[in-house]
């Protein structure tokens, strides 16, 4: 099931969000990942509109929003590869006409996803918090 973030998810949706972001960015140092917690708890979570895929009172994903931008998409790293990424990005596509997302070029796994659901890159820029090359993808509604 899908459905918006609730308060007491967010301790679920950090640990989701680091744990799959130390397997998808390997190539950024750990430290860094855990120095945004807290900018994830309380700035980028509660200024986005975040979704979260549930099964059996769990939390397996989640997906946020900041108006026309697919901020965050993270799966359990567990539970990937079993549709619940293609479900988030259904709900967010629901939901706008038109999705920009930022992604590591080096993190080719979430590049391939894009790409297969229908996001076309359209610049590369260097991200000014880790100077790691990262493309500029967009969807729109057909």
């Amino acid at each position: 099931m899908i459905r918006k973030l609730e308060n007491r998810d967010i301790n679920e949706v950090l640990s989701i969000w680091l744990e799959a972001s130390f397997i998808a960015h390997h190539f950024i140092p750990k430290h860094f990942w855990e120095s945004q917690v807290e900018p994830m708890k309380n700035l980028y979570i509660p200024h986005s509109e975040t979704w979260v895929y549930e099964e059996n009172e769990k939390i397996l994903g989640f997906v946020s929003l900041n108006k026309g931008e697919l901020a965050a998409i993270f799966i359990d790293p567990s539970q990937q590869k079993k549709g619940i990424g293609k479900a988030l990005l259904t709900q967010a596509r629901s939901l706008r006409e038109k999705l920009t997302l930022k992604v590591f070029k080096e993190n080719t796994a979430a590049k391939a996803f894009y790409l297969k659901q229908g996001f076309v890159v359209t610049s590369e820029q260097t991200d000014p918090m880790t100077g790691h090359p990262e493309l500029v993808m967009t969807w729109e509604k057909a």
